[in-house]
């Protein structure tokens, strides 16, 4: 028999029962160590396929593969015991068919154990969506700004700025949560359209770049510690780590090349023979 853990992780049902409830908490992370700083204070995070970007330097998404996605979100889970952890499906892991993004997010869910994943796409993805969802796995949404469509759209552009431009969005919208999606990312959208968005559909909300409207919040952790190169003018920085960590590597260069480094004898209370 087994022991069941007292350790009780969020749920996609707990998330999508936050709507018009207490903001949600929601943050990236790849690495097992920041997923346990992030997992004391985020409702759920995002195993992002940003990691293209913050980790591999890539200028976008569209090259991320299953297999790193899976990867790091194995990571994450080992960090993490509370939250939600959502698993990006990657650029050309989901469009092809409904089929081949089940077996893709069956991968993702059997490999790394997380709770969701996360597709990009409005009406177009809602076919998929709805067979996904009734099969068994959770599924985020993420309509708006779509980076792995970035070769289409031309440019990492607001969305929604004009109210003519709107239908289509709003459109999509709807047709992820009828589709069954738990919940969406409404990334760079013009407020009053998240707004709209917020109060008319009836699936949570996660903005980026979309106004305080929506019914929580997602961001990059490595933008909002200022450790991307290039941070989208809608993050607010909460720190600056980068110099900082610059600093303290300038300092162990500087130890070593001066040999004040600890040796052996600092560590394990050795004295030199003389």
């Amino acid at each position: 028999m087994s022991i069941q853990s007292t350790i009780k992780r969020k749920t996609a049902p707990d998330i999508r029962a936050r709507k018009n409830g207490e903001p949600i908490v929601m943050l990236t992370s790849y690495h097992a160590h920041t997923a346990a700083l992030v997992d004391r204070h985020c409702d759920v995070i995002l195993v992002g396929d940003s990691l293209g970007n913050v980790m591999h330097g890539l200028e976008t998404t569209v090259p991320v593969t299953l297999d790193m996605m899976i990867l790091q979100g194995r990571a994450v889970m080992r960090g993490s015991q509370h939250a939600l952890v959502v698993v990006d499906m990657p650029f050309g892991s989901y469009e092809a068919s409904k089929e081949q993004a089940f077996h893709s997010a069956v991968r993702i869910l059997k490999e790394t154990h997380c709770g969701a994943v996360k597709l990009e796409g409005g009406a177009r993805m809602a076919e998929t969506v709805a067979f996904l969802s009734e099969r068994g796995i959770p599924v985020m949404g993420h309509i708006g700004l779509t980076p792995q469509s970035i070769n289409t759209l031309g440019s990492f552009r607001a969305q929604g700025r004009e109210e003519n431009s709107w239908e289509p969005i709003e459109n999509d919208a709807n047709a992820i949560s009828e589709a069954g999606a738990f919940s969406v990312v409404i990334e760079a959208v013009a407020e009053p359209l998240a707004r709209k968005i917020t109060e008319t559909i009836a699936i949570p909300t996660i903005g980026i770049g979309a106004s305080a409207a929506c019914d929580g919040q997602v961001l990059v952790l490595e933008d909002m510690l200022g450790l991307s190169p290039r941070t989208p003018k809608f993050v607010r920085r909460y720190g600056d780590l980068g110099p900082m960590i610059e600093a303290a590597i300038e300092g162990y260069a500087k130890d070593v090349r001066s040999r004040a480094f600890p040796g052996p004898e600092h560590v394990y209370g050795m004295k030199a023979k003389g």
